[in-house]
This record gives C-alpha cells, sequence and structure tokens, in this order.
C-alpha cells in the first residue's frame, strides 16, 4: 500500500477527533431552558433573589428555589407551631384565673358529632395517602432510572468508543504519530466526559434515591401515626380521661405541623416532577441548548450530520480509490485470469453510500467482493516474508514486502474499527441512545407520575386541613370537659 493512499485514514482519524472535541462546551454555562417570564423562582440561597435558569440538577440554586415552591406549606407549619405555643400560653393563663360555663346538650352532641366525623375524613385521606404513595413512589424510581440509565448509556457509549481508539493508537503509532497523538488526546477527552457522568450517575443517583426513600418513609410515619393518635382520642373520648386528651391534642398539634411541612415538600416534588418532563421534551427537540447537555455530551445537529457526512465521504472515497488501485494492480499481475482462484478479491466490500449523503449501510458482501478486515487475508498470500529467499518469493509472485504488509494491515484494521464505532459515533452526535430513553419518559411515564404526585400532595393537604380542624375541634371539646363529671359508659358528662 503506497504512502498516498495512508492519507485518507489520518483525515478519517481526525475527523473522528474533532467529533468529540465539540464536548468541551459541556462544562461551559448551563444554557437557560425552560426559563420562566417575569422573575421567575425566588432563590432562598441568594437572599430571594430571582432564579432565571433551568433544569439543573448540579445547580444549588436550581434546588433552593424548586424547593422553595412549597413555601406555603412550610410557613403554615410555622404559623401552626407557633399558634399552638401562644394558645397553649393563653390556657395556662386563663384557667389560672376564669372558670368554665356549662355547655348545652345540643352543643356536645354537634362537637361530639363533628369530631367523628373528622375522624372519619382523616382516616379516609390517611388511605388515600398509603394508595398515592405507594403510586408515586413507584412511578419516581421509575423516572430516576431513565435519568440515570440515560447517563450509564452515554458513558457505555463512551467507553466503547475509548477501547476502539486506544486500539487504533498503538496500531497506528509507528506508521502514523501525529494522528496516534490526536489519538491520544481524543480519548483523555473522552475519559474526563465519561468521568464527569460517572459522578453524576453516581452522586445525584443516591441523592435522587434517597429523596425519594426519605419522602415514601415520612409519608407512611405520619399516616401511622397519625392513626395511632386518633385510635388513641377515640379510647380517650370513651374513657374521658382528660390529661389524656390534652396529651393526645398536643402530639396531634405537632403532627398536623409535620403534615403542613410534608404538604410543601409534596408541591415541591410535584414542581421537579414538572421541570423533570418539561427538561425531557426540550432535550428531544433540541439537545444542544438544554441543561441536560451539561451530562449527557450531544453535539450541535447541523454540526453532528455534516461531520458524520464527511466521515462516509471520506471513508467513501477511500475505498474507492483502494478498490480502483487494487483492481489495476491485479489486472497488471494477471491475476484477473486466474479464473476461481481468487474467488472475491477484486473488490473490497464498502460499507457506505455514494454522493451527496454518503450514509451508513451496513449489509452483506457479495461473493464478488470482501470486507476490509478480511484485506489482510488476501495480501498475505502475496507477501513475502523474512526468511524466504527474493528469488522464491518472485517465482511465487510475492511481491509484497513483511513490511508493508503489516503498514497494510494496521490501515485495514484502522478502518474497520473506524466502521464498527460509527454506529456509535453517529447515535453519540445525536444523542438518539438519550433520546429514546426521554421519549419513552415523556409518552409513558410523565403524565402518570405527575397524576401520582399531585394526588398524594391533595391527600396529604386534605389530611393537613382535616387534622387542623380536629384538633381545633378537640380544643374545644376538652374545653367544654373541663371539670365535668363523666358516668361511665358515656360520652357525655352529666348536666
Amino acid at each position: 500500500m503506497s504512502k498516498g493512499n495512508g492519507v485518507l485514514v489520518p483525515f478519517v482519524l481526525f475527523l473522528v477527533s474533532a467529533s468529540v472535541f465539540p464536548a468541551q462546551s459541556l462544562a461551559a454555562e448551563s444554557p437557560k431552558t425552560g426559563e420562566r417570564s417575569g422573575c421567575g423562582r425566588p432563590d432562598p440561597s441568594r437572599r430571594f433573589k430571582c432564579y432565571h435558569g433551568g433544569y439543573d440538577l448540579r445547580n444549588k440554586h436550581y434546588w433552593a428555589s424548586a424547593a422553595f415552591t412549597g413555601v406555603h406549606g412550610y410557613v403554615i407549619a410555622g404559623a401552626w407551631m407557633l399558634s399552638g405555643l401562644g394558645f397553649g400560653i393563653f390556657i395556662l393563663l386563663k384557667s389560672a384565673s376564669t372558670s368554665s360555663t356549662d355547655p348545652s346538650n345540643l352543643q356536645r352532641v354537634i362537637v361530639i358529632s363533628l369530631v367523628l366525623l373528622l375522624i372519619l375524613l382523616a382516616i379516609v385521606a390517611s388511605g388515600c395517602i398509603l394508595a398515592a404513595n405507594q403510586r408515586s413512589h413507584h412511578r419516581m424510581r421509575r423516572l430516576k432510572e431513565t435519568i440515570l440509565k440515560a447517563g450509564e448509556d452515554a458513558r457505555r457509549t463512551i467507553r466503547k468508543i475509548i477501547a476502539t481508539m486506544t486500539e487504533m493508537e498503538y496500531i497506528l503509532l509507528p506508521y502514523e504519530p501525529v494522528v496516534s497523538f490526536r489519538l491520544n488526546l481524543t480519548t483523555h477527552q473522552l475519559g474526563k466526559e465519561s468521568r464527569v457522568i460517572q459522578r453524576f450517575v453516581q452522586t445525584n443517583g443516591h441523592s435522587i434515591n434517597l429523596a425519594i426513600q426519605t419522602s415514601y418513609i415520612a409519608h407512611i410515619m405520619i399516616v401511622a401515626v397519625n392513626l395511632v393518635l386518633l385510635t388513641g382520642a377515640i379510647v380517650l373520648l370513651l374513657l374521658h380521661w382528660h390529661p389524656g386528651l390534652v396529651t393526645i391534642i398536643l402530639f396531634c398539634w405537632i403532627l398536623t405541623t409535620l403534615c403542613w411541612v410534608i404538604t410543601g415538600f409534596d408541591f415541591f416534588l410535584l414542581t421537579f416532577a414538572e421541570d423533570t418532563c418539561s427538561a425531557f421534551k426540550d432535550y428531544i427537540q433540541n439537545p444542544k441548548n438544554n441543561s441536560l447537555a451539561t451530562i449527557l455530551p450531544c453535539m450541535d445537529s447541523s454540526y453532528s450530520d455534516q461531520l458524520m457526512t464527511e466521515i462516509g465521504s471520506t471513508v467513501h472515497n477511500f475505498f474507492s480509490q483502494l478498490n480502483a488501485k487494487t483492481s489495476l494492480l491485479y489486472r497488471s499481475l494477471g491475476i484477473s485470469e486466474l479464473g476461481d482462484e481468487l474467488p472475491g478479491a477484486m473488490k473490497l466490500c464498502e460499507p457506505f453510500s455514494g454522493p451527496p449523503d454518503y450514509s451508513y449501510i451496513p449489509r452483506n458482501c457479495s461473493k464478488a467482493e470482501i470486507p476490509i478486515s478480511n484485506l489482510p487475508n488476501v495480501l498475505a498470500q502475496f507477501t513475502c516474508y523474512r526468511g524466504n529467499s527474493p528469488g522464491k518469493c518472485k517465482s511465487e509472485g510475492k511481491f509484497l514486502s513483511e513490511s508493508a504488509y503489516y503498514m497494510a494491515w494496521a490501515y485495514s484494521r484502522s478502518i474497520q474499527d473506524l466502521i464498527n464505532i460509527y454506529p456509535d459515533l453517529k447515535g453519540l452526535s445525536e444523542c438518539s441512545f438519550v433520546k429514546g430513553r426521554f421519549e419513552e419518559a415523556v409518552l409513558h411515564q410523565c403524565r402518570p407520575l405527575r397524576a401520582s404526585i399531585h394526588g398524594l400532595w391533595s391527600s396529604i393537604l386534605a389530611l393537613s386541613i382535616v387534622m387542623v380542624l380536629l384538633v381545633l375541634a378537640w380544643v374545644f371539646k376538652a374545653w367544654q370537659d373541663r371539670r365535668r363529671a363523666f358516668p361511665r359508659r358515656s360520652i357525655f358528662p352529666n348536666s
């Protein structure tokens, strides 16, 4: 193989190197996708300045602004706790200076009926929370797996390309040291991007999983404790143990505060789910102009199309010229007159179409063609290996030196390696492996996820409201029953 033919291969490898280096933009500033009109969201980590950024799992300001969307729950929880402290102080002072008036029987019946109704509503809301919590937990885990598997797919593809390019680097080192050096730079750059993705998967995967598990367990604990307190309250109402009922009221007041905190947290989860699904949709439409591009490497579509076309064009021209020169060489040696002695040795099997698209079309080679990987086997028949005399090689038609054979083997192996990783390069440049997962999430996961989290938030909101009313009703009931005498098996005091 002449030195001129080898010039095409370095050009192809240079194009491959160029296809990776644009990934340096991954470390650049996150694109501002998903921006909201006006102020956007307040960011408590920056003194409540507006957060105008987009969906970015690696940005603490995104997390702070998203968590702040549940502020209504946090504020009500704080106000409820403070009001409880104030009310407790008021009761202590009031009970020391005044005496209670006797309520009518109608008032007692109304209060007892209201308490029982609110207890029933609290039990129903608790059951709804358990069901919604189970559904949302399952769907959040599926969404988490979609995000992390997309990163794993990108990392796996990059590692495969790195392994192939490393092999090409060592194969071409004796013949094309410049190209080998470029390949070395490319593999190091790819390695950096792979480590970035790995850190994201490990760090954020653990954080997301911890958040999902914490939310799941917190809802179960809230419901379990709430049901225990409700049961205890019913028993104490029947036993007419006033100090025990006051204790239950105290614990329910604290539990109601936690319910409002969870309500705010669930609204944050709903916001996060909506942001995630919106980011998926934006990524499918434009992978480059999206904050997910900071962790999932993709090139601009116009650049990637041009690059893939140039690679296909270069490989196509390489095959065309090599086939033309091989045919001339065979005819000059009279090999074409040997009949079936060398079947299929006249043409290399080319996997790329012609102009203008130069598309990659994997196909089975015909009997008149050989794949580029089999070229060394054909050339071995014409190679004069060391140990054979020049006269013997000439008489047997072995005109190719051993060094030339190994050079041809290196180039053909490199071209075959390039063909092998071309689909992965194309998938990496077009982000097809990531888009597929995100499209599946948008079509089949996002709507059920939003519905399940919205149901969970609605259920905990309903429980929080019911518990507020129930605690107030219990307080009123305890205030009625203060200093009253109760006969056994009666929930009403003696009149």
